[in-house]
């Protein structure tokens, strides 16, 4: 039996980690964590994600534990629509489906479930990887495998190792608040609201609850003190109903992190036996809502390519074989790169914050919009329309 080290438990690996088990790989996920416990934020499932997901019996379950996204658009800060988009557009071309809002650790306990029991070794921090010998280092000394996915992150040591010279992901420009609370009397639609380099999102989820996520443009490496009290600070005049969302959230609840992404794609997404995937591989902004996406539409390319790992297995250590994993570098490289330019482009845009400019990026949204309903509608189609591989 082929055997995989997975490094990382967040989305990308767990998804690999299903997709190789029910392939016949025995498989090995190192998560550095000493418990998986809930991150405190939602997730936007799309349907290129939930196309992925059915392919290894979860996308129904997800479905089942979400809300979809309404009919939602972009508004100004003061509540005027600049963009409407439609639920009803966007599903016709994706055989039904559009998107899908839960909480994160809805997901991850979906995949947990699908899982062997002991898959999950907690608290072990891979230290290095050999991509020739598929040796993963950890503190419990060595594990060979002969398929070693790398989804440790934005931060990836793999990465770094693998491709010493290669830049770094950098800083986007913007920080980034999210925040899980109550959702009464919130219209069940999601949507953006831009201001002059800020942006306020909304996402109603099953279950009375609700998501919000906001950026500003600021310098890097802020943070500290009362998060929600900035929140309200930053957003509290805005329209309705941001001020009396985050009158409802607890303070414990916000998280805010700096936002990078990997402006310069890879070379490749692996060497040797090691396969990069998600964040390690190509973080994106989250402009778009596809970087939990692009993960999981990696684990189930990567596991089309590997198939049961015979030829892994065939495949003396330590004599090169960057061919094993050509397929998977040649059928997700392009598509990712794509992906985070467009998304950084995007990012970029909400970052304008001269009244000048501002204005005439909103009224160019609204005509856009006013003109060619029917462009705005298909915006994400080269994104949603993915298939997965079969076979």
């Amino acid at each position: 039996m082929a055997r995989a080290a997975v490094i990382g438990a967040g989305i990308g690996g767990l998804t690999a980690a299903v997709a190789l088990q029910r392939r016949g790989w025995d498989v090995t996920v190192f998560e550095r964590a000493a418990s998986l416990e809930p991150v405190g934020s939602g997730l936007a499932v799309a349907a290129n994600a939930l196309k992925a997901l059915d392919t290894i019996g979860a996308g129904d379950e997800i479905r089942e534990l979400s809300a979809v996204q309404g009919s939602g658009g972009i508004r100004r800060a003061d509540g005027r629509w600049l963009v409407r988009t439609s639920v009803e557009a966007t599903s016709a071309r994706n055989g039904g489906d559009s998107v899908v809002l839960l909480r994160r650790a809805d997901l991850v306990d979906a995949l947990l479930s699908r899982l062997k029991p002991g898959t999950v070794r907690l608290n072990t921090e891979v230290t290095g990887a050999d991509a020739e010998k598929g040796l993963v280092t950890h503190p419990g000394g060595h594990t060979e495998a002969d398929l070693v996915v790398a989804a440790d992150g934005i931060r990836s040591p793999v990465r770094a190792t693998l491709f010493p010279g290669h830049p770094a992901p950098r800083y986007a420009g913007v920080t980034s608040w999210r925040v899980l609370m109550p959702a009464e009397g919130v219209p069940g639609q999601a949507y953006e609201s831009w201001g002059r380099g800020r942006v306020f999102g909304v996402m109603p989820l099953a279950g009375g609850m609700c998501y919000c996520y906001a950026t500003d443009t600021v310098p890097e490496g802020g943070g500290g003190g009362d998060q929600l009290a900035e929140l309200r600070r930053l957003f509290g005049d805005w329209h309705s109903p941001i001020p009396e969302l985050l009158a409802a959230a607890s303070p414990e609840k916000v998280l805010r992190n700096d936002i990078r992404h990997l402006a310069t794609p890879l070379p490749a997404m692996h060497r040797g036996r090691v396969a990069l995937l998600g964040d390690a591989a190509h973080a994106m902004t989250p402009n778009l809502g596809q970087g939990a996406c692009q993960a999981i539409e990696d684990a189930v390319v990567l596991a089309h390519v590997v198939g049961d790992g015979e030829e892994f297995t065939g495949r003396g250590r330590g004599n090169g074989g960057d061919d094993l994993l050509a397929g998977y570098t040649a059928a997700r490289l392009e598509r990712t790169s794509r992906i985070v330019a467009r998304s950084a482009a995007i990012c970029r845009v909400t970052r304008m914050r001269g009244p000048l400019t501002v204005r005439l990026r909103d009224t160019m949204m609204a005509l856009s919009w006013r003109l060619t309903p029917s462009s705005v509608n298909g915006a994400m189609d080269e994104v949603f329309g993915w298939t997965p591989p079969s076979g």
